[in-house]
Formats: C-alpha cells, sequence, structure tokens
C-alpha cells in the first residue's frame, strides 16, 4: 500500500450506485482500494478520476472460483486487506408464482450465495493475517417479510444479516464485522422507482451515512440514521399489515 494510505479496502460491486460512491469517499479519506465489479470499463473509468493507489478486477460474483481468485490476488498485490465491503447486489425479482423463477433465483444467487462466497474468501484472508473488517451490506427490508417482487430480495438481505449476527457470535480474534442496513439511498439498482418515494436521499447523501458507520465499526447500522432508525425499530413491532403500508 501507498505509504499515507490509511489502508486497504475491498469493495465488490464498485462500478455503479452505492459501490462507485463508497470508493469515492473512502479514496477521499485516504484509503486504497482494491474494486471488483463484472463491467471493467466502468471500474477502468473511476481508477482513473481517484486520487489513491487502485487496483481493479473484473468479478461476477456469482463464480465461487473467481471471488476466492480475485480476492486472493488483491491481497498479494497489496500485501494485506483491511476491509471488506460486500456490497455487489441485485435486485430483481416477482411475485412468486408468477412464472419468474429466473429473476427470483438470480437474484438469490448475486445476493445470498454470492454474498457468502465472498465473507468465505474475505476470511479466509482476515483469519491469515489475525485482523480485518468485514462489512456486510444488507438492507432495511431485511426486517420484516416484503410483499410481491420484493419478497426475495428482502428474504436474501435478511440471509445477509444473519451471517453477519453469527460471524459476531463467534468472536474471530481481530476480526470486526458489521452488518448495514440502508434506507432509500438512490441508486442505479432502484433509478426506476419513483423520484417521490418517501425518505429517498441522493447516493452521496446515503453513502456519507453509510461511510461514517462503516468508519466506526459499528456492529450494526441503520443509514441514514434518520429516518430508519426509528423507522426499523417500528417494522420490529408492529404487525405485518401496517409494515406494509410504512415501506
Amino acid at each position: 500500500m501507498s505509504i499515507s494510505s490509511r489502508g486497504v479496502i475491498l469493495i465488490t460491486g464498485a462500478s455503479a450506485g452505492l459501490g462507485e460512491e463508497m470508493a469515492r469517499q473512502f479514496a477521499a479519506l485516504g484509503y486504497d482500494l482494491a474494486l471488483c465489479a463484472r463491467r471493467v470499463d466502468r471500474l477502468d473509468a473511476l481508477r482513473a478520476e481517484l486520487p489513491v493507489r487502485t487496483v481493479v478486477r473484473r468479478l461476477d460474483v456469482t463464480d465461487d472460483e473467481a471471488v476466492f481468485r480475485v480476492f486472493r490476488e488483491f491481497a498479494a498485490e497489496f500485501g494485506r486487506i483491511d476491509r471488506v465491503v460486500v456490497n455487489a447486489g441485485l435486485g430483481k425479482g416477482a411475485p412468486l408464482g408468477t412464472g419468474r423463477f429466473d429473476a427470483n433465483r438470480a437474484t438469490a444467487m448475486v445476493n445470498f450465495v454470492g454474498a457468502l462466497a465472498q465473507a468465505e474468501a474475505a476470511l479466509e484472508i482476515f483469519r491469515a493475517q489475525g485482523s480485518g473488517h468485514l462489512v456486510l451490506i444488507s438492507s432495511v427490508s431485511a426486517l420484516r417479510g416484503m410483499r410481491r417482487s420484493m419478497t426475495t430480495y428482502a428474504a436474501t438481505k435478511a440471509g445477509i444479516a444473519a451471517i453477519a449476527e453469527g460471524l459476531r457470535a463467534e468472536r474471530i480474534p481481530g476480526v470486526d464485522v458489521s452488518a448495514v442496513f440502508p434506507g432509500y439511498i438512490r441508486s442505479e439498482m432502484n433509478e426506476r422507482v419513483q423520484q417521490r418515494t418517501r425518505f429517498m436521499v441522493d447516493t452521496r447523501t446515503g453513502v456519507r451515512a453509510m461511510v461514517a458507520a462503516i468508519e466506526k465499526r459499528r456492529a450494526t447500522a441503520y443509514v441514514p440514521a434518520w429516518p430508519w432508525v426509528p423507522i426499523s425499530m417500528a417494522m420490529r413491532l408492529l404487525p405485518l399489515s401496517i409494515v406494509r403500508k410504512m415501506v
């Protein structure tokens, strides 16, 4: 890593949306970056604008062997990885039983199985070096079962949160684990969602809240804190009939 670097952060799904903006904001804080995604052209363009050492790799997180290979390559090139942000995600989905199992399966494979592979690869590195910070990007939709096209997506994000909690319970020496639950943050994934969606914030504002929580190594963070901390509490306690009207 460069002499002035605060450490090395590996971010998956960094070619667009939240991952791309996290790369910019962590670079501004002085971190060197290991960025991966399927669209290498987008990564190359992002690398050109960042003021820190940045290495990019193509990665499809549904390719298990590639996940382990790319993570190991990054660790070898930088000498260590201090933080891994499991961010790559897919927002496809359809109501179950409507003939779109392909969309729901794709979401499950990227968001959960892909995240599992990334967590395995990250912890292999962290256990070997005796330290590290694993960040799993979940969603406020993980707090309760969601309806229609959100059912599978919410289930995968709940699974990610469960992985984070299980790892924290394990208390791996030198390793911190954070689960981040973003609320409505504008990104490429939800660009087709109505602009008037309640509580939606722009990408930069939302990611700023995410980065602040990650820097504090919070075990669990609902971001932006307002209004998602009180909403998350209500979602856990209120009847499902009311929750479905809230989100």
